[in-house]
Formats: structure tokens, sequence, C-alpha cells
């Protein structure tokens, strides 16, 4: 199986725009350290391809970064592959409030020496470090 489209970009545009099929545009990210991010690339590649999965993906070393357009028929099965992964079971994803399904026309997922541009050294700090998640009431009452 080749692991990227080649398909020309303006027939990618024109299947999208005649396909009729309902689609689900959300993001998600996590922080997790990948030991080997272009084995977990190509495992991840093959299941969403395989779902119609379409968008664009950042993995590195320190976790995975997403835009993707999900058929809404296959969502269930979607949310499945990610749950058959450790540290993606029950991630969050964030939803499109205004969405026309016409977002990504292709599958991308590369990977990248960072999923965000935040400009710190890794080796200062672990990403997997997390704080407490925090309501708006208590954050309130600590501001």
């Amino acid at each position: 199986m080749d692991l990227h489209n080649r398909i020309d970009k303006k027939l990618l545009e024109e299947q999208l725009r005649n396909d009729g099929i309902e689609r689900i545009t959300l993001s998600l990210y996590k922080y997790h350290q990948v030991k080997n991010p272009e084995l977990f690339r190509n495992h991840l590649y093959t299941k969403l391809d395989e779902l119609g999965v379409l968008g664009r993906i950042e993995l590195a070393a320190e976790g995975i970064n997403g835009q993707m357009s999900v058929p809404k028929d296959v969502f269930d099965s979607y949310v499945a592959v990610l749950d058959d992964i450790s540290f993606l079971r029950d991630i969050r994803l964030n939803l499109a409030l205004e969405d026309d399904g016409k977002s990504f026309i292709k599958l991308a997922i590369r990977v990248r020496k960072k999923i965000l541009s935040d400009g710190l050294s890794d080796d200062t700090f672990d990403v997997t470090d997390r704080g407490e998640h925090l309501t708006a009431e208590k954050f309130n009452k600590l501001t």
C-alpha cells in the first residue's frame, strides 16, 4: 500500500465535491513520548486511510497534533482506531462548530521535529508532565 496520496489536487477537489459523503471536521492533540514516530505514522495512515479520513496530522517524538475530516458513517470506527492506541484512548476530540465537511482533500501525516512550534528545547522539560485540569470556577478562585 502506498502511504501517500498521489492523485492530482483538482481531481481530489472534484471527487470531494461530488462524493455526497457527510463528514465531521475535528481536531485533536496529545503530548506523549512516541518512541518511533515513523512506525506510528505508517500504522496510523493505514488505519485512517481505510476509513476514508482526510486531513493533516503532525507527529513527533513529543506527540500528535491533527485536524481531520471523518465520514460521519464511520465516526465510531474512527474513535475505535484511536482507542486501540493506548495513549489516544479517550482523547478529547474538538468538533468544528461550523463545517461544510470539505475542509481537506487528502490525508497527510508528517513526522516533524515538534508537533507545535513553541520555541522551547525539549530537553528542558517533560511534555507529558501535565498539571491538573481546572474548571473555570477553580481557575477564578486562584486568580
